[in-house]
């Protein structure tokens, strides 16, 4: 008997869900990005916004809140009432956070249910044009020859270029010593100045100074070759495997959001990244469209955090000054 009640309680909820699912959205629809306008997070925010506006029938606010490294704006969305009227749109620098703050007010893992994977780029790797290293592996050889002597610029403690950089130490059994600055620009102009040796940026920030031969690319962080650097060899190629480096954006929801209107709201964001414009505008951003079901971002995160987590003990690494 109880059995049965528990069955049809079970259904009634469901249904409940999809009716919800159905109905959904009822009201303005709060995209919260925990950064400033301007950054490659509030771009594809709002390269999304108009084409999910027509999708759903509902108007789309951007909310840009930031604070404590996005930490402001992401615990907004934890708090946020579940039924999909509350979103972020947020990067990999998600993944990182937990590493970074362990006293983090939410659960990165817990408190987030993933819709779907925006874009990812892989990041690359690159030297001072003057460092006589073509390739991964002669880095490695450079370093080892030289143990302390090289450096690496990066955007910040806790950034995920510092993090990349020390497993790339890690597994090349290197020591490239780690040069914060306070910015993706400035650690990039340390880089074409020659104050520093090396560093692993976005393709975005690097690609027109790789161009201009300021720096040189040695290594792509991704599986596969990009067209832009053709001649450029992957981690995997270069041996270092397990050296990714892949910048993504992606789009969640509160946790205990509907499954109905997750599903929903998937479909929609796939829907859009599957129009070339909406592709080519995310290129000119340095970044490749991404079109697949909301698991995948949830193991990216999950992946990702415990290994940035597990590095910073293994490393014993400096996050903050």
């Amino acid at each position: 008997m109880k059995a049965t009640v528990v069955r049809a309680l079970a259904g009634l909820i469901c249904l409940g869900s999809a009716a919800m699912a159905q109905d959904y959205p009822t009201k303005q629809v709060q995209i919260i990005v925990p950064f400033p306008p301007g950054g490659i997070v509030d771009a594809a925010a709002r390269l999304l916004q108009p084409e999910l506006e027509k999708r759903l029938g509902k108007s789309i606010v951007i909310d840009n809140r930031s604070g404590a490294g996005g930490a402001v704006g992401t615990q907004a969305v934890a708090r946020a009432d579940a039924d999909g009227h509350t979103l972020m749109v947020v990067a990999s620098s998600h993944a990182v956070a937990p590493a970074v703050n362990p006293n983090l007010s939410y659960d990165t893992v817990k408190d987030f249910a993933p819709i779907a994977m925006i874009a990812r780029d892989p990041m690359l790797f690159v030297v001072n044009s003057k460092v006589a290293a073509k390739t991964l592996p002669e880095l490695v050889a450079l370093a080892k020859s030289k143990p302390g002597g090289l450096n690496y610029s990066s955007p910040g403690f806790g950034s995920q270029t510092q993090f990349i950089a020390e497993l790339f130490n890690l597994k090349a059994g290197v020591k490239i010593t780690h040069v914060p600055f306070r910015g993706g620009s400035p650690a990039l102009q340390a880089l074409v100045q020659g104050d520093v040796d090396f560093s692993v940026l976005s393709g975005q920030v690097t690609l027109p100074q790789i161009e201009a031969g300021a720096i040189r690319a040695v290594a792509l962080g991704g599986g596969q070759r990009d067209p832009r650097t053709p001649n450029t060899q992957t981690v995997v190629e270069a041996g270092y495997p397990d050296v990714e480096a892949i910048q993504w954006v992606g789009i969640f929801a509160p946790a205990k959001t509907p499954a109905p209107i997750l599903r929903k709201l998937n479909e929609m964001v796939n829907d859009v990244l599957g129009e070339k414009e909406i592709k080519d505008k995310l290129a000119l951003q340095g970044m490749t469209a991404f079109v697949g079901p909301s698991d995948i971002l949830g193991t990216a995160v999950e992946r990702e955090v415990q290994l940035w987590k597990d590095l910073a003990k293994t490393a014993n690494m400096k996050l903050a000054d």
